[in-house]
């Protein structure tokens, strides 16, 4: 059988930290930020971690 591509849609959007988890940015960032507040485009702007519950689903696709 052979080895399982990685999926390159997801390659770009995750990256591995050295603890093994998954960098991810963050949603709702991209467009209508007229009606967003300075602080709430500033949170979005910053990269958290995927959940616990989904970094199986995301290793299944970024080698």
């Amino acid at each position: 059988m052979p080895k399982m591509k990685t999926h390159s849609g997801v390659a770009k959007r995750f990256k591995k930290t050295g603890g093994g988890n998954f960098k991810r940015y963050q949603a709702y960032k991209s467009h209508l930020t007229s009606k967003k507040s300075p602080a709430r485009k500033r949170r979005l702007r910053k990269s958290t971690l995927v959940k616990s519950a989904d970094v199986k689903r995301v290793k299944q696709f970024v080698k």
